[in-house]
């Protein structure tokens, strides 16, 4: 092979011996990188084993956040409350011996404060949905908007004008398939765009369970005051409309003003010299109706376990660890925008080869990714956290998604990843609700997240290459276009390109 290669190419004999020269060590270079290769996926194995043993003997996940929940309460960011989370998980961290530092950043705060909700002369149990007005007070017709999406308004462009809109958190039954769903934010978004002075959005869930959350798509305050009711009384006001009108009164005032949060970011030094990273973070901050157990309590303080985990194992990947645990998620992504807005500061954006977002991540059974370029790298960890513990099914999915603290980084190209889980219909029956406490969770599924996540992130984070890197603005653009997410980017100002 190396005479025909070297056949007819007019070089001179040095000129021979050098070429010869570099095959051989592009042929030994390969054969080193299959021997390191094997070495690292042996030394995987039994670190991966080491994890499981480590984190079902001695996992401080549900003690932490048993603390957390009986001690501090809720997490809402700007609250004294939020700021004791975030001293607390500083301590953890620090205790566990990682170099720890605090993130601050600027946002304006929201919390409630009176709401009064009369309809036809009856007062109705409802919640404010954060970033509405300081003071509002609002009486109109109540217009029925379906599933609040465009497509609803534009069957009637002027319905909603100077009127308050009814719409659904969900997609309706009966409701043709195929549509995707907005964000409550983008709701509102949407009904102020066409002119409502108001809007009502009704529970998905059965029952009187009121959700709260943020109403706005830039984490500032909106101009018209956006409530939640129960699907009981949502779906019961609907049959009134189908017959008759029916008018509301809403009356509130909200608290909002400048403060300071802080991210809490813990560093393990990677062995290798390429200043390259995985980042791996979860939202410590709640809303305020209940103790935020699950959303995102299970996230980050899975988070910190595998924090805990690695420095209890004194593992020591070949590239550098962020375990992030962000405030502001719930008022608009704000702590994870300023991470990422502080990287592109620094120029380092490429170092960053995957962001690891845990949100409500429970009880794993796979992994994803945005990008399907290390699918094989996925399985591949799979397999061994499978071989380890068979009800790891080993599935993976890719594709691109919004509304967690992956966005930020998403939307600068950077591939971002995570476990795919379930959680009890309980559960998720209490997203952002007065019943979002200790009591859902489980503990044995907590254990899960920690073992699994923190195997994918200990291969992301050693093996020598990783075939996805960071997208230029064309690729993400076709990327977003391709998965249906130019609207919603549209609506909420994240979509920075012109067609």
């Amino acid at each position: 092979m190396r005479l025909l290669f070297m056949a007819g190419t007019g070089l001179t004999g040095n000129s021979c011996i050098y070429m010869v020269r570099l095959i051989i060590s592009f042929f030994a270079g390969l054969l080193l990188s299959s021997v390191t290769n094997a070495q690292s996926r042996q030394d995987w194995a039994d670190i991966f084993n080491r994890i499981n043993d480590e984190v079902q003997q001695h996992s401080a996940a549900y003690k932490n956040l048993q603390a957390a929940s009986e001690n501090i309460g809720h997490r809402l960011t700007g609250s004294s409350e939020g700021s004791r989370a975030e001293d607390y998980v500083y301590e953890l961290l620090k205790s566990y011996g990682l170099d720890v530092r605090y993130g601050p950043f600027e946002a304006e705060s929201w919390s409630r404060g009176t709401l009064s909700v009369v309809i036809n002369g009856k007062k109705y149990k409802a919640v404010a949905l954060a970033h509405s007005p300081v003071k509002a007070a609002v009486s109109g017709k109540i217009v029925d908007m379906g599933n609040g999406l465009e497509e609803d308004y534009l069957k009637n462009p002027g319905l909603a004008k100077g009127n308050i809109v009814l719409a659904s958190l969900g997609i309706l039954p009966g409701s043709a398939g195929g549509l995707r769903n907005l964000h409550r934010s983008e709701k509102a978004a949407l009904a102020i765009r066409y002119g409502a002075k108001g809007i009502i959005l009704i529970n998905s869930v059965p029952g009187d369970v009121l959700l709260t959350g943020t109403a706005s798509v830039n984490g500032r305050l909106i101009s018209v005051p956006a409530i939640c009711i129960g699907n009981k009384d949502g779906m019961q006001l609907k049959k009134v409309l189908d017959k008759a009108s029916a008018t509301a009164t809403i009356d509130m005032t909200n608290f909002s003003g400048k403060i300071s949060a802080r991210n809490v970011i813990g560093t393990m030094k990677g062995r290798g010299a390429s200043g390259e990273k995985i980042v791996i973070g979860g939202h410590l901050d709640s809303w305020d109706l209940a103790t935020g157990a699950i959303d995102n309590g299970i996230g980050s303080f899975a988070v910190i376990d595998i924090a805990r985990a690695f420095k209890a194992l004194n593992l020591q990947p070949e590239r550098t660890v962020e375990f992030v645990l962000f405030m502001g998620e719930e008022q608009g992504l704000l702590g994870s925008k300023a991470y990422v807005k502080n990287v592109l500061n620094k120029g380092s954006a490429d170092h960053t080869r995957y962001m690891l977002n845990l949100d409500m991540s429970n009880n794993p059974k796979g992994y994803l990714a945005t990008t399907a370029e290390d699918e094989a790298l996925f399985k591949e960890i799979g397999s061994m956290a499978k071989a380890i513990d068979s009800s790891f099914t080993n599935t993976f999915s890719s594709g691109f998604g919004l509304h967690s603290d992956h966005q930020p980084f998403m939307l600068r190209g950077i591939p971002t990843g995570s476990v795919s889980g379930s959680l009890s219909r309980e559960a998720l029956n209490c997203y952002h609700a007065d019943c979002d406490v200790l009591g859902l969770v489980n503990e044995a599924e907590l254990k899960n997240t920690v073992r699994f996540t923190a195997m994918l992130l200990y291969g992301l984070a050693d093996t020598p290459v990783l075939n996805a890197r960071r997208l230029s603005d064309n690729e993400l653009k076709a990327a977003l276009l391709q998965s249906g997410l130019k609207e919603a980017l549209q609506i909420s100002g994240d979509w920075r390109w012109d067609d």
